[in-house]
């Protein structure tokens, strides 16, 4: 019979383990969707420019009319709400700005009440 090396339990470990283990698959998971959205820009690109020159090329349709525009335009509507799934509704007006602008605001009130004083 085989003889196997059983190592005692020890609690500490396993829930560091476990914290890094589920750090690293939470990060892991939105790596995997930011990929996911940087693929789809690109494929959204490539097909796009693909298919208005071939639109304008080969059709008597002009450059502005709304069919030469229209799947880039629904697609892009796609791709926005892509977008806001991966880096958030807040992502460009998150509390780091509004932080920033009350800040920046208060700065501009001071400086207008010393210069009247």
């Amino acid at each position: 019979m085989k003889k196997y090396n059983i190592e005692p339990y020890n609690d500490n470990q396993t829930k560091r383990s476990f914290k890094e283990e589920d750090a690293y698959l939470r990060a892991k998971k939105k790596l995997d969707k930011l990929v996911g959205f940087y693929w789809h820009l690109a494929v959204y690109v490539a097909v796009n420019l693909f298919l208005i020159i071939l639109i304008v090329s080969n059709s008597d349709q002009g450059f502005f009319d709304f069919g030469t525009w229209a799947t880039p335009f629904f697609w892009g509507i796609g791709l926005l709400f892509h977008f806001l799934g991966v880096f958030g509704p807040n992502f460009m007006f998150g509390k780091n700005w509004e932080e920033k602008k009350i800040k920046e605001y208060m700065d501009k009130d001071k400086e207008e009440y010393q210069r009247f004083q």
